[in-house]
């Protein structure tokens, strides 16, 4: 029985279903509160064109967007599997969020700082870390400094630094976690790779989670809906996988320039022959519509 009540849905699906939920913000606000180093405060979960619930969620990116107590924008988006311009679309997601919440004709002291916050569960590139954070900085090239901009508040000039105004990115590797949890941040991150969390945790978020995220205290409808959500996951990535392989070693054979393009060509191949669809083989290969219908 202890092995029952010790199962916790995935966050990607908490995030979907169960974290939009008010009574559920402290699971969440625990999370921001760990991986942003501060304390956060959710005072809603903002909807936009980027977070809307689609049948393409499934396997692909889940994301939330929700305004603190700063008036602050912060985005949380989960990828489960490899896709070939990740940093590009979390640009895009950034630029958009700004856009969509100021007004045509509004000062730009209306533009409101972001945070970007990505978990990803497949090899975005090298490095020997699980958690990267990005901030914009104005360094002088000589003197080392970091510039302070003067801007008007509340009818004063006041010095800001730009990271207070400029978004905010963090790069979440689960795959590359491989401590034991000692720290409220390794907890999570324990949580995020193998769903598990401990009894006596004190991690913010955590012990809320462990009421909240309880595989057997959903009605037996939505277990139904989460493990097909989980099986679609695994066929997705062992897809993905076969067909990198498959088209690794039909590459091999070739020069090294056209190898490559044939590698890509043997994947999107493999892929449409197992009926993926078509955007998901975009993302794994970078070829058109139009040349993944010709092959």
């Amino acid at each position: 029985m202890a092995e029952l009540q010790d199962k916790y849905v995935r966050f990607d699906w908490a995030i979907k279903r169960l974290l939009r939920q008010k009574a559920n913000f402290g699971v969440l606000e625990g999370f921001l509160t760990v991986f942003l180093g501060e304390k956060v405060t959710i005072l809603e979960i903002l909807e936009s064109e980027g977070n809307q619930l689609s049948a393409e969620d499934k396997f692909n990116r889940v994301d939330i967007k929700a305004c603190n107590s700063k008036d602050e924008i912060i985005i949380i988006e989960i990828q489960n599997t490899r896709e070939l311009y990740y940093l590009e679309r979390i640009l895009y997601g950034v630029a958009k969020a700004i856009t969509e919440h100021i007004s045509l004709g509004e000062t730009y002291y209306k533009v409101k700082k972001i945070y970007s916050i990505s978990i990803l569960y497949f090899d975005i590139g090298k490095g020997s870390d699980y958690l990267y954070h990005g901030q914009n900085h104005f360094v002088g090239v000589h003197t080392g400094d970091c510039l302070q901009v003067n801007v008007k508040e509340r009818d004063a000039i006041v010095p800001r630094m730009p990271a207070e105004i400029f978004p905010e990115y963090i790069l979440i590797r689960v795959n590359e976690f491989d401590k034991v949890a000692a720290t409220p941040l390794e907890e999570w991150m324990k949580y995020l790779k193998y769903g598990t969390i401990c009894p006596d945790t004190t991690a913010p978020g955590l012990s809320e989670a462990r009421e909240k995220l309880k595989y057997f205290s959903m009605p037996p409808k939505e277990r139904m809906a989460y493990d097909e959500h989980l099986s679609a996951v695994m066929i997705q990535n062992d897809v993905l996988d076969s067909a990198k392989l498959e088209g690794k070693m039909e590459g091999r054979e070739e020069g090294r320039e056209e190898g490559r393009a044939e590698a890509y060509l043997a994947v999107a191949r493999n892929m449409k022959q197992l009926e993926t669809p078509i955007d998901i083989i975009v993302k794994a290969t970078g070829l058109t519509p139009e040349e993944i219908d010709a092959l």
